[in-house]
């Protein structure tokens, strides 16, 4: 029998235009991995078509897990058939950014991926993200749709650390879509004392509440009063922003305590426009960060925090499509209604 050649991929063009397409399964040098995709999250930022959309036509998912079946032969490091996570984004370790702790910063990082993305049958995998701290095995205790998440709880792992999350913080989340869900979870694992969650969605507050807030606040409220009400007339510690809206925004740098720190998580569109209100912030001492992406550190203590079921990812779960579906797939995340993880399983 020949050995198969082309794969299928689903191809995005749009967030309502995904099509199953065929494209040379990727041939690997003697540095490099093949791995064939068991499953592969939808990120929210997947679905961000002003992002996405001026390099379509495009093979996007970056939240995979699978095994190995083709090994470089000067790759020492792992072998065929180990269940692996692979990041899209690999820093240098070597420019001012990464010695500074700044990685994401890095222009190497920015500018690496695998080929071609997650929503694909296989992945090749360069030797950058072999030698750079990229490529790692999945623990038994993690399913490969568990390891979906390695990737986005990295990310909220790098950013409650750059905002300095600590014990006995209140912490306000804005939005609790995934990303927040995750954030409302780590807070409480790291011993914040409050943790509030707002949205303008009843069914993510709801979520917010089955995956342990304290207290759940609609959007649409006048949110800087109620938390003012709930945390003892005092406001949030810690304000970590996961929706690009303005109004997300403008509540975070309203409802932020003296000395305390913003975490900026999610990113507006480019070229918006936020009321700034300058004169309170630095009344206040309020130190404002941003985030993006995740690095060896932030990996290696998701998948710590995943193997230990310190926090609950599996019922985050709510579709698990094939690779034909994928368009479906989008179309939940984009329109955010009654869905939170959704997995596609090539």
């Amino acid at each position: 029998m020949d050995k198969q050649t082309t794969m299928r991929v689903a191809m995005y063009y749009n967030n309502n235009d995904v099509r199953i397409e065929k494209l040379p399964i990727p041939k690997i040098t003697e540095n490099e991995l093949l791995v064939k995709i068991i499953a592969s999250g939808i990120c929210g930022s997947d679905v961000m078509e002003w992002y996405r959309i001026k390099k379509a036509p495009r093979v996007l998912g970056h939240e995979i897990a699978g095994i190995i079946t083709e090994v470089g032969k000067k790759v020492k490091k792992f072998k065929k058939n180990d269940r692996v996570f692979v990041s899209h984004h690999i820093p240098c370790y070597k420019c001012k950014y990464c010695f500074s702790g700044h990685h994401t910063l890095c222009e190497t990082l920015r500018t690496t991926n695998f080929d071609p993305g997650g929503f694909s049958e296989y992945i090749r995998v360069p030797q950058i993200n072999i030698k750079c701290k990229g490529v790692y095995v999945i623990p038994d205790e993690i399913t490969f749709e568990d390891a979906t998440f390695i990737e986005p709880l990295a990310c909220v792992v790098r950013g409650q650390r750059m905002a300095n999350v600590q014990k006995g913080n209140t912490v306000l989340v804005i939005g609790s879509g995934i990303s927040g869900l995750l954030h409302i979870q780590l807070a409480k694992l790291k011993g914040a004392k409050k943790v509030i969650a707002t949205d303008i969605d009843e069914y993510r507050l709801t979520m917010a509440k089955k995956f342990g807030v304290d207290v759940v606040i609609s959007a649409k409220k006048n949110v800087l009063q109620m938390v003012l009400k709930e945390n003892n007339n005092n406001l949030a510690d810690r304000v970590i922003v996961c929706a690009g809206s303005v109004p997300a925004f403008v509540q975070g740098l309203r409802c932020v305590e003296k000395q305390g720190w913003i975490l900026f998580f999610a990113p507006p569109e480019p070229g918006v426009q936020i009321p700034f209100p300058l004169f309170d912030l630095w009344n206040k001492d309020v130190t404002m960060v941003s985030t993006y992406a995740a690095v060896e550190q932030d990996f290696k203590e998701s998948i710590e925090i995943i193997k230990k079921n310190k926090i609950n990812v599996k019922d985050m779960i709510t579709h698990i499509l094939p690779l034909e579906k994928t368009l479906k797939g989008f179309q939940l995340v984009n329109n955010a209604k009654q869905s939170i993880k959704v997995i596609i399983k090539p």
